[in-house]
């Protein structure tokens, strides 16, 4: 049986790198990894293919996403514009599985005292988050976009997720359990496919994330 090509795109971010620990024993993936700087990821040199270069690249991209299966990205900085080469560039190469990471908040979708803090405290931080989701689901593409909670270093896989439209509650959510998630989809391709998905722990409901 032919391996599931994935890119991750952003491969030196926290959750990127459980989620690279996680798909590492799977013998059906195959591994590219793609950041600014290859020596922050050369420790998955044996078990993946690592290319360095910048997304806002548009040749370094198109080497990257050229026959992939799958394009996870986990990204910071200009997101929207990011967001824009991505989907231009898969549409362009025939891929057609996104899984995007953004933000909570992105829809003001965040209830009751907590949200009001969210928005306090990201509020403007999230334009750039929700312009690259519109984008995304503009698109013809089989999206995931991903959208943690407040996140903790927690070593733990539980999660519950929302649907959008949904309201988002849970205050926190560890980067390892965003990562359980984001590798279920991986292995499972046709999971929330054109959906947007919040992640967060279960039970830990309040006014603003315990660590704050």
């Amino acid at each position: 049986m032919k391996a599931t090509k994935v890119l991750v795109l952003g491969a030196n971010g926290a959750i990127a790198q459980h989620v690279i620990n996680f798909l590492s024993e799977n013998k059906e993936i195959e591994l590219t990894l793609f950041a600014r700087n290859a020596d922050h990821i050369k420790q998955f040199e044996a078990s993946a293919k690592i290319i360095e270069g910048d997304v806002l690249n548009t040749n370094d991209l198109n080497e990257a996403i050229k026959g992939q299966d799958i394009v996870y990205a986990n990204l910071s900085g200009a997101v929207d514009k990011m967001a824009n080469k991505i989907v231009s560039t898969m549409q362009a190469n025939n891929v057609t599985r996104l899984i995007f990471v953004t933000s909570l908040g992105i829809y003001k979708e965040v209830a009751g005292k907590f949200g009001e803090w969210n928005e306090m405290m990201i509020g403007s931080d999230l334009i750039p988050y929700r312009k690259a989701a519109d984008v995304i689901e503009k698109s013809d593409l089989d999206y995931t976009v991903v959208r943690p909670s407040w996140l903790s270093n927690n070593d733990e896989t539980d999660y519950e997720t929302t649907q959008k439209g949904e309201p988002f509650r849970g205050t926190e959510v560890a980067r390892k359990a965003v990562a359980a998630y984001i590798t279920d989809l991986i292995e499972n391709p046709h999971k929330d496919i054109k959906a947007s998905v919040g992640v967060n722990k279960p039970g830990v409901y309040g006014d603003k994330p315990a660590f704050y």
